[in-house]
């Protein structure tokens, strides 16, 4: 995985830039004795009181915070209060069976993650597709996802994308085979309302096709090229010969009338 984050500002000017592979092999150890997955701010005990009130159990959560999370909560809620975004792009490795990547806040702790957007339907997932391809590119391909916009106003919910992935071979003049995938797309949004304890994302989700399209390059003979050569001269000569009697036409009926007078 080689995946860079860009932060940028409400202008759409890059004002950072880290690395999300580093990000994950740096949770990776700190979590390394929990489950699996990346989590994005520290880990920290919530203990749940019944009896207690949501004030007192605020509280609790926030007495266990540690100094490294609540610096997290801080710097997120300065950047939405800036109108911040963020760019992500690179390369990311996937196994040839079906799965899915996403773009969320499920990295946060449902806690923290609360405590930064104040509930689910306030993280805006708004985005901008501007390439996803599966593979290397090939002459004359269309990945049907490039320069996507999907701008939600005053609302917030999941994005899906399920993409058919078809492996392809293309196959150049000089005989080099070049592996690559083409794929297909259908989309589905699904709102947020105020009972959903599911968060905002975008998901990929991907299968693969067991069908392989190859696509050849053919140089054309000299032959097909006289052929459509003739075609051409033919259709000339015919139009050329349809004017040529129209205009006769024209001519004689304009000298009769002239004569007749």
């Amino acid at each position: 995985m080689d995946l860079l984050q860009l932060r940028l500002n409400s202008y759409g000017h890059i004002i950072g830039t880290e690395y999300i592979s580093d990000l994950v092999e740096k949770e990776h150890a700190h979590h390394k004795h929990g489950p699996s997955g990346l989590d994005a701010a520290p880990a920290f005990v919530f203990h749940d009181h019944k009896d207690h009130d949501e004030h007192s159990d605020q509280k609790i959560h926030l007495q266990n915070l540690d100094e490294s999370t609540e610096n997290i909560i801080k710097k997120v809620k300065e950047a939405i209060k800036k109108g911040e975004g963020c760019r992500v792009y690179g390369v990311l490795d996937v196994q040839r069976v079906a799965g899915n990547f996403h773009i969320s806040v499920h990295g946060l702790n449902i806690y923290v993650a609360q405590m930064i957007f104040d509930g689910a339907k306030n993280v805006n997932v708004s985005h901008v597709i501007h390439d996803l391809s599966f593979g290397p590119k090939y002459p004359g391909i269309h990945n049907p996802l490039d320069d996507t916009t999907r701008i939600l106003h005053d609302t917030s919910g999941t994005f899906k994308y399920y993409i058919k992935v078809v492996p392809t071979e293309y196959r150049y003049i000089s005989k080099e085979v070049l592996p690559t995938n083409q794929f297909s797309v259908s989309e589905y949004y699904s709102p947020i309302n105020q009972f959903d304890r599911t968060w905002p994302a975008v998901y990929f989700l991907y299968d693969l096709s067991p069908i392989t399209v190859t696509i050849k390059e053919e140089r054309r003979s000299f032959l097909h090229f006289i052929t459509r050569l003739c075609a051409v001269l033919g259709g000339t000569f015919a139009v050329t010969g349809m004017l040529d009697r129209w205009m006769y036409r024209l001519i004689e009926a304009l000298t009769k009338s002239k004569s007749k007078r």
